[in-house]
C-alpha cells in the first residue's frame, strides 16, 4: 500500500465501520501517541525503521480497543535494544488497557525477563511452564 502511516490508520478505521473523520483523526493521534510515533504520521513505511514499523503494526493492533493481541514473533527482525523497547510497549498496553497478549517467540529469554503465563508448544503437544525463571528450555 503506498499511503502513509496515517493513512493506513484510517484505512482500518474506515474499514471498521468509523465514519466520523474527526474522531478517526482523534484515535489516529492516540494510538500514534501510545506506540511513540505522533511525528511519523506523515511518513511512508518504507521510510520507517524496523521497530518503528513494529509499532506501526502495534498500533493498529489497537485501533479498535481489542480484549486480545495475538503477537507472532514480534521482535524477531529487531536488534535487542528495539525488542525490549517493543515487549515493553506490549507489557504496557497489557497493564494500561488490560488487553491480554498472546506471544509467540523462539526467544527463551523473554521468560525472565517478562515473566507471565507460559506454555511450551514442542513436539505435538503444549503444556503449561509453571516456574519459568528457572526454566531451561531445550528447543
Amino acid at each position: 500500500m503506498d499511503s502513509s502511516v496515517s493513512e493506513n490508520l484510517e484505512f482500518v478505521l474506515r474499514s471498521t465501520d468509523w465514519k466520523d473523520r474527526k474522531s478517526m483523526a482523534g484515535r489516529i493521534d492516540e494510538v500514534l501517541e501510545m506506540v511513540g510515533l505522533t511525528s511519523k504520521a506523515h511518513k511512508m513505511p518504507w521510510q520507517l525503521s524496523g521497530g518503528e514499523q513494529q509499532r506501526v503494526a502495534i498500533a493498529r493492533a489497537i485501533l479498535n480497543e481489542p480484549e486480545v493481541i495475538l503477537a507472532d514473533e514480534p521482535t524477531g527482525n529487531l536488534d535487542s535494544e528495539t525488542a525490549a523497547g517493543i515487549m515493553n510497549l506490549l507489557c504496557r498496553i497489557n497493564r494500561e488497557s488490560g488487553t491480554a497478549v498472546i506471544m509467540v517467540t523462539h526467544n527463551t529469554q523473554f521468560l525472565r525477563q517478562y515473566p507471565g503465563r507460559v506454555f511450551l508448544c514442542k513436539d505435538n503437544s503444549c503444556s503449561e511452564i509453571i516456574d519459568n525463571q528457572d526454566i531451561e528450555i531445550d528447543l
